[in-house]
């Protein structure tokens, strides 16, 4: 049965998170490469780098892996 990521929201078969939030020992990457990585595929999808920002905290204000973060608890309170 498949699920989704908690840090990014991709399908996945199996446990907590897909292989692109993880690095290569299985722990999920920190937050500031995961907001980056998550920004610049925004801004690949053609949002400039502020929208794209904006987007990505109030993504990952839903993901369970980030909702309670400080960083984007900040941007809730804004």
């Amino acid at each position: 049965m498949s699920h989704n990521c908690e840090s990014c929201g991709m399908p996945i078969e199996n446990g907590r998170y897909c292989q692109h939030c993880v690095t290569e020992d299985g722990v999920l990457q920190d937050f500031d490469t995961r907001f980056e990585r998550m920004v610049q595929w925004q801004e690949r999808r053609g949002s400039p780098r502020a929208q794209a920002e904006t987007e990505t905290l109030a993504y990952m204000a839903r993901m369970p892996a980030w909702k309670d973060h400080p960083r984007v608890l900040e941007r809730l309170s804004t």
